[in-house]
């Protein structure tokens, strides 16, 4: 399993975004099989001293979302820099293919585009003097994945909260792994 899934929950849509929470699932893709799971809820003053911004606009947009959501995301918060450090162990921990390193791709990581999460997390990293931890060539796009069958993304139910990174994580995977099939099987 040599795929991650990744998902954020931030208080903004743009690089440089407060980042509140962050979830990643590791999985296959082509079965949709699961594995090892991350999930940190991020102190939002840590990112505001490490010059992340709140937008406005999505404050206003988490005030109208579900209450268990956004009371999710005050629980056992850590400080920014503690956080990517926990995800970078994360990572690491994950054993990767022995045919991925000979293909040099090791693992993929997952995200809805690279300007989205992969991008504010990598804007993260960069705030706090740090590296991401997986290869630019490794990025994966979500959004791309399904553009190729996006009636199968409108027809899945969704299971648990929205806007639960974690949740996000195992709904991408089930709907990415369902697209995946369709195309190559």
């Amino acid at each position: 399993m040599n795929n991650l899934m990744l998902d954020l929950e931030t208080f903004g849509k743009k690089a440089g975004a407060a980042i509140v929470s962050i979830a990643a699932v590791q999985f296959d893709l082509a079965t949709g099989k699961t594995g090892k799971t991350f999930y940190q809820n991020i102190d939002l003053q840590s990112c505001l001293n490490a010059g992340l911004k709140v937008s406005g606009d999505t404050v206003m947009w988490w005030m109208k979302q579900e209450e268990k959501a956004r009371r999710k995301l005050t629980e056992n918060t850590l400080d920014i820099q503690r956080a990517l450090s926990a995800f970078n162990e994360f990572i690491d921990s994950i054993p990767i293919d022995e045919f991925a390193e000979y293909n040099d791709l090791g693992l993929k990581i997952w995200g809805n585009s690279a300007r989205f999460d992969l991008g504010i997390l990598e804007v993260a990293y960069t705030a706090l003097k740090a590296e991401a931890p997986w290869k630019y060539y490794n990025e994966r796009d979500v959004r791309t994945l399904v553009s190729f069958a996006p009636e199968i993304k409108q027809n899945m139910t969704f299971e648990g909260v929205p806007h639960d990174a974690l949740a996000d994580c195992y709904h991408q995977i089930k709907y990415c792994s369902a697209i995946y099939q369709k195309l190559f099987n």
